[in-house]
């Protein structure tokens, strides 16, 4: 099991090695001989129904089920509507809030309008499958799944794994209930296997531990060879978590992150992360994006654009994506007070009276605290209405709408209501 990388024979594996989804594998070359075979491979990712939304750090996983199945194979989407129920624990510091069985249902609802965005479903060979877990996991006798799956599993190498390790090591407290859920991972894999002849579970890297669990159960109890994959640890140039920003998660429904915001999220990629974004979340072909990350200055702006364009059209549409950028157009190089900017809704009688402007920084979401706030005031990148503001005292005071900047790319309205 490595994360050394062969060259592949593959269609597939070419392509998800060429653009960088590929991490460790429990067998590249048996995988490799699999997906060369002719046949349609079946493949899957779970995603718990956390939230009514995945947001950007899903998106890498989402991409490798979307070229699974442009390469000719099929994807399954697993969500968890009974694991959800436990919570995966791998790399948290604390248990994860409990949810009814109402929110998970809405949840899964708001999550599977996401990926009709990027699969095809249906009953064909290569169409996609969303499957709940909750089918089978809400149907277990306890004691038979003891039986049947609990004695293949070694609670000395489960201790080992670095989701559990980190948890115990910090002594933080880790349930009995959150420490079933590596088995129950594990049966989901068995049970698609069974059910519809999935060979490969894919996931992100943190997902490593559970991945082989499932692979190994699969041998043991059906002799049945499985496979496993993860996609990198993905963060910024700098080291920072992808997909986070000082209002919060990016999210990939519009209800809950405009696709202006959604655009201007991908504009502001840090140059060294533009050859790499377009890789993984583009569909460009890759001698046009050696072309776009090679450019340099204020070029590779431009290429920052395409990578916006090109990651909002496969969220929300062209036509989002196109207002999208139009939006930022106007905004940035033309000056203009846009409609499609994140809007802040404030009473207009304490707008007219006066807001502190570090107050509406943090509100806006241009600042992720008072203290970041007065720094950017401080350096001069604060402005109202596109007139520096120097001190961080000052109050904001108008009428009807205002345009609030933290720099040149970052902006919100604050418009009084």
């Amino acid at each position: 099991m490595t994360s050394d990388l062969p060259a592949f024979r593959s269609d597939t594996l070419r392509v998800l090695a060429e653009r960088g989804f590929l991490h460790q594998g429990t067998d590249w070359q048996g995988l490799d001989a699999l997906f060369a075979g002719g046949a349609p491979v079946t493949a899957y990712i779970g995603f718990d129904a956390t939230a009514d939304s995945l947001h950007v750090g899903h998106l890498l996983s989402i991409m490798t089920l979307r070229w699974l199945q442009k390469t000719g194979h099929r994807p399954l989407v697993l969500m968890g509507g009974g694991t959800t129920r436990i919570g995966d624990p791998s790399f948290r510091d604390t248990t994860r809030p409990l949810l009814d069985d109402a929110q998970i249902a809405a949840n899964i609802a708001g999550i599977r309008r996401v990926f009709e965005r990027f699969l095809t479903f249906g009953s064909g060979p290569t169409d996609a499958v969303m499957v709940n877990n909750a089918d089978w996991l809400d149907r277990l006798g306890y004691i038979a799944f003891l039986r049947d799956f609990g004695r293949h599993f070694s609670v000395n190498r489960m201790l080992t794994f670095d989701s559990v390790r980190q948890r115990l090591d910090r002594e933080q407290p880790l349930t009995f209930l959150e420490f079933n859920y590596m088995l129950l991972q594990a049966t989901d894999f068995v049970e698609l296997s069974r059910r519809f002849g999935c060979r490969l579970q894919m996931g992100g890297s943190d997902q490593w531990g559970n991945i082989v669990n499932g692979v190994e159960l699969g041998r043991r109890v059906d002799d049945v060879p499985l496979f496993g994959a993860t996609t990198p640890l993905l963060t910024t140039a700098s080291g920072t978590k992808m997909g986070k920003t000082a209002g919060g998660a990016v999210w990939l429904n519009a209800e809950r992150r405009s696709p202006f915001e959604f655009w201007q999220f991908w504009r502001n990629t840090e140059d060294a992360d533009v050859g790499r974004f377009l890789r993984l979340f583009t569909e460009l072909p890759l001698a046009e994006i050696d072309r776009l990350a090679a450019l340099r200055g204020a070029e590779l702006n431009e290429a920052k654009k395409v990578l916006a364009t090109a990651v909002t059209t496969l969220v929300h549409g062209a036509d989002a994506a196109a207002e999208a950028a139009e939006t930022a157009r106007r905004a940035f190089e033309d000056g203009a007070a846009a409609d499609g900017l994140p809007t802040v809704e404030v009473s207009a009688a304490a707008l007219a009276a006066g807001l502190p402007l570090v107050d509406l920084l943090v509100t806006a979401g241009l600042a992720a605290s008072k203290g970041e706030a007065r720094r950017l005031v401080a350096g001069g990148g604060a402005r109202v209405d596109g007139a520096a503001v120097e001190d961080a005292a000052a109050l904001v005071q108008g009428a009807g709408t205002l345009r609030l900047s933290a720099g040149r790319k970052r902006h919100a309205l604050v418009r009084g209501v």
